[in-house]
């Protein structure tokens, strides 16, 4: 089963041995909606390959506010915890399942053997680590030049391609936290969205137009 879904989603960049072997030492475990898989200042002994579902990365400053990083989807890993394993840090994020996700978690021996003897995970890693540092760059950009209400519409538009779904079952003091921002604030740029014909707002749901 395992060995299944590894080919369903890392099939175009992982070689069929590689995939076998992970099946094999990898450890699969299962995360419901919310859940943290990773969490702040955790020793951290494996990196997850997400097989199903989504994952939210996540920053928290010293007053333990949240701020979102990046979505992780299936086929993806999450960078920073290899920074993190390849450095024996602890780490420096919260992974949370944006829904109901499986993962398989590789321990860090295996990692760094194959990072020097495959091909086909080096290059995997390699092009995480370039999409992840764009998306961070972007999320910095985010922060640095757009309006709040700009980065509220963004953060909506990303829901919509991350679930390939225009209706988003969110709760506003949800996103407010993933903004780190207030739920009155989100209560009120939401309205002015709507009434500029970009999203329809219903009862704990966003219709992005």
């Amino acid at each position: 089963m395992i060995k299944d879904l590894l080919q369903q989603k890392f099939a175009a960049t992982l070689d069929d041995n590689l995939i076998s072997e992970i099946s094999e030492k990898g450890i699969f475990k299962t995360f419901k909606q919310n859940e943290i898989i990773i969490d702040i200042n955790e020793p951290l002994n494996f990196i997850p390959l997400l097989l199903s579902g989504d994952i939210k990365i996540l920053r928290e400053d010293n007053e333990g506010n949240e701020l979102l990083i990046y979505f992780l989807e299936a086929g993806d890993t999450c960078t920073m915890s290899l920074t993190c394993c390849l450095g024996t840090t602890k780490s420096k994020i919260r992974a949370v399942a944006e829904k109901d996700s499986s993962l398989v978690l590789i321990p860090v021996q295996n990692m760094q053997t194959w990072f020097h003897n495959n091909e086909s995970w080096r290059n995997f890693i390699l092009q995480s680590y370039q999409i992840r540092f764009d998306e961070m760059l972007e999320a910095i950009d985010s922060l640095a030049f757009m309006k709040m209400d700009e980065r509220l519409y963004k953060y909506l538009k990303n829901k919509v391609m991350l679930n390939d779904t225009k209706t988003i079952h969110i709760k506003h003091q949800d996103i407010a936290e993933d903004l780190n921002t207030s739920r009155v604030v989100v209560s009120r740029l939401l309205k002015q969205l709507e009434n500029e014909s970009k999203i329809k707002l219903g009862r704990n749901k966003i219709v992005v137009i």
